[in-house]
């Protein structure tokens, strides 16, 4: 390899470009869907993103260790050794750390109302925005008709989402390879898809509606995979996205702020401006 041929490697620091970015602080942190223990989790991405910022408080909002993957094949590689080590460092440095679980780790719910190693376990539960809202925090699970009451058909499902995300695996190793930036098939059937566009819109629905109920502001939740924050009648409905293949989570500004972190594009950016930094920084010339 010839000299000027190495400079992306990451053993060379290039001059005037800090190796440490600086750490991103939160009020609060929502993360869900991350399956842990699946090929398709991106654990890697996740570590980056949990090792770049900080929360006073962090949701971990269901579906963080995939338990029905994990019966049918055991996949566990360092990464997702690393997430977990992770959480529970920043559990023992203080942030407050609730583990709400979810349907793929519904094993998790005997030990609602118990704290495990600094990780306390609920159900549901109500949070308080700096600015005084009151959000439900729940998975949203029980409000998903095929999981209540068709669950054989929900296994069935997600065997079927399994398939598609080892498609979408292959094809963008080769959109890698040829310059082109990660595509999700699973999210562009979402969307293109009448059902499946209706499905989201009665669980939103659905999930403002249980909020409306119980005399809250809004509500913040996961299972769908969606990013979103938006108004439905008059009821805040979030929804913190996954860390398969949308790469997001939810984060509260300590002014009461809602907003949504896409890490792709933050990484995105981040390598553009690295780049225009390396690109504009001086060649120092021997004598």
């Amino acid at each position: 390899m010839k000299p000027h041929d190495n400079f992306l490697s990451p053993q060379i620091k290039p001059p005037g470009i800090k190796k440490k970015r600086e750490t991103l602080r939160y009020r609060t942190m929502w993360i869900s869907d991350i399956h842990l223990g699946t090929p398709g989790c991106q654990a890697a991405k996740l570590l980056d993103f949990l090792r770049a910022t900080d929360a006073e408080t962090i949701y971990l909002v269901g579906d963080i260790i995939d338990g029905w993957q994990l019966r049918r094949r055991w996949f566990w590689d360092q990464h997702h050794n690393n997430v977990i080590q992770t959480i529970l460092k920043k559990a023992k440095k203080g942030t407050r750390v609730i583990f709400v679980p979810g349907n793929h780790d519904e094993s998790v719910r005997q030990f609602i109302d118990l704290d495990f190693a600094g990780i306390q376990v609920r159900d549901e539960l109500v949070h308080i925005t700096a600015d005084g809202k009151r959000l439900l925090v729940l998975h949203g699970d029980r409000f998903d008709g095929v999981i209540a009451c068709a669950k054989w058909l929900a296994y069935v499902g997600d065997s079927l989402y399994t398939v598609i995300l080892k498609f979408n695996q292959h094809l963008n190793n080769w959109r890698a390879r040829v310059g082109l930036p990660y595509w999700s098939l699973s999210q562009y059937l979402k969307l293109k898809v009448k059902n499946a566009v209706s499905y989201i819109t009665s669980f939103e629905t659905a999930l403002a509606g249980e909020a409306r109920r119980l005399g809250l502001d809004g509500v913040i939740c996961g299972l769908i995979h969606k990013a979103e924050i938006r108004d439905v009648d008059g009821v805040m409905y979030c929804n913190d996205g996954d860390w398969v293949e949308s790469l997001t989570a939810l984060v509260e500004d300590h002014d009461g702020k809602l907003r949504l972190v896409d890490w792709q594009q933050v990484m995105l950016e981040s390598d553009h401006r690295r780049a225009i930094a390396m690109i504009e920084e001086p060649c120092s010339v021997a004598a």
